[in-house]
C-alpha cells in the first residue's frame, strides 16, 4: 500500500469563523477581490472567477478575537494566484485600500501578508517556475525570507486592469501554529501520508504532497505546548485537503483508522481533527 499521499493532492477550501458577515464581505470582495458565490443564513461562500468554491465565511456575533499567538490554529492561509503580473495587481489594490502589507520572498514564491478584520492572518503568492526551486545537501527545498522586489511587481502589473483574483487562483497552502513538531510531523506526515520538504531551524516544518515547496506550514510560535483555540474564538473552523480520487481517499482513510484516530464521514469525505484540535475534511476535489 502507498506510504505517502497522492501526489495530486492539494489544499481546498478554508472555512473561517468570523464575528460580523458585513464587513469581511466588504473586505474580502473590495479589498481581497474574491467574488460572492453563495449566500444563506450566516455561511458565505467566495470564489475567483470559477465556480470552485475557496473561502467559507462562518458569521457569529459572539465569536471573540483572542490575543494573537496564544493558541495552535490558524497562522496564515495562502492564496496563490497565477502569475507576478497578478499579485502586482492584487498589491495595486491593498495600497489603493491602504491596507497594512507584509512581504517576504522565499526563493520558491513571492508573498505578501495581510490580516482581515477578525485577525485571521492571510498571504497572497506567485509561485516561481518550479525548475528554479533548489534543494540542499539534506534534498530539502530552500526556502529564506527576503524583501520582494516592490518595484519589480508595480512593473509587472503596469497598465493592466484590477478586476478582482484573476481566474486560476486557488488556495495554495495552509500555515498553523501547533504545540509541538514531533507530534504534528507524526500526524501530518505519518498518518496522513504528506512529505517533509524544509525546515526552518527548530521552529518550523513544511511539508507538501508531489514535490511542492509546502502545502502545510506549522509552527512553535505560539509556543510550545500551546492549546487548542477555544470554540467561541474566531479563527479556523477547517480546512480542506482534495485528492484526485476514490482510491487516494480510501487510502488516507485506511491510515486514519490503523493509528487509531478518531474520524467521521462528511459530506463524501473525512471529517476529522488534528491533535491540537485543528478541523480537516478530505474530499475527492478536482485539479
Amino acid at each position: 500500500m502507498a506510504e505517502t499521499i497522492h501526489p495530486g493532492t492539494r489544499i481546498g477550501a478554508v472555512r473561517l469563523k468570523i464575528n460580523d458577515m458585513e464587513r469581511s464581505l466588504k473586505f474580502y470582495q473590495e479589498v481581497l477581490g474574491l467574488r460572492l458565490r453563495k449566500r444563506e443564513d450566516n455561511i458565505a461562500e467566495l470564489t475567483a472567477g470559477g465556480e470552485q468554491t475557496l473561502l467559507i465565511l462562518e458569521a457569529d456575533e459572539a465569536f471573540r478575537r483572542l490575543p494573537e499567538r496564544t493558541v495552535s490554529g490558524l497562522y496564515h492561509f495562502a492564496i496563490l494566484v497565477p502569475d507576478r503580473p497578478a499579485l502586482g495587481l492584487a498589491l495595486r489594490n491593498l495600497v489603493r485600500h491602504r491596507v497594512p502589507v507584509g512581504q517576504g520572498d522565499h526563493l520558491v514564491s513571492e508573498a505578501l501578508y495581510l490580516s482581515d478584520p477578525d485577525g485571521n492572518g492571510i498571504e497572497i503568492y506567485a509561485d516561481r517556475p518550479r525548475d528554479t526551486w533548489q534543494k540542499n545537501e539534506r534534498g530539502e527545498i530552500v526556502m529564506t525570507t527576503e524583501p520582494v522586489d516592490i518595484e519589480g511587481l508595480l512593473a509587472a502589473s503596469e497598465g493592466l486592469e484590477w478586476t478582482g483574483l484573476p481566474a486560476g487562483t486557488r488556495i495554495g497552502h495552509v500555515h498553523f501554529h501547533v504545540g509541538d513538531l514531533d507530534t504534528a510531523r507524526h500526524f501530518y506526515c505519518d498518518v496522513l501520508g504528506f512529505d517533509l520538504v524544509a525546515r526552518y531551524g527548530g521552529a518550523a516544518l513544511f511539508i507538501s504532497a508531489g514535490g511542492y515547496h509546502h502545502h502545510i506550514g506549522l509552527n512553535l510560535w505560539a509556543g510550545a505546548g500551546a492549546p487548542a483555540a477555544p470554540e467561541d474564538a474566531v479563527g479556523l473552523r477547517y480546512f480542506t485537503i482534495t485528492v484526485p480520487d476514490e482510491a487516494a481517499l480510501t487510502e488516507v482513510e485506511r491510515r486514519i483508522a490503523a493509528e487509531g484516530a478518531s474520524y467521521e464521514h462528511n459530506a463524501g469525505g473525512l471529517a476529522l481533527r488534528d491533535p491540537f484540535g485543528i478541523g480537516i475534511r478530505v474530499i475527492v476535489g478536482a485539479e
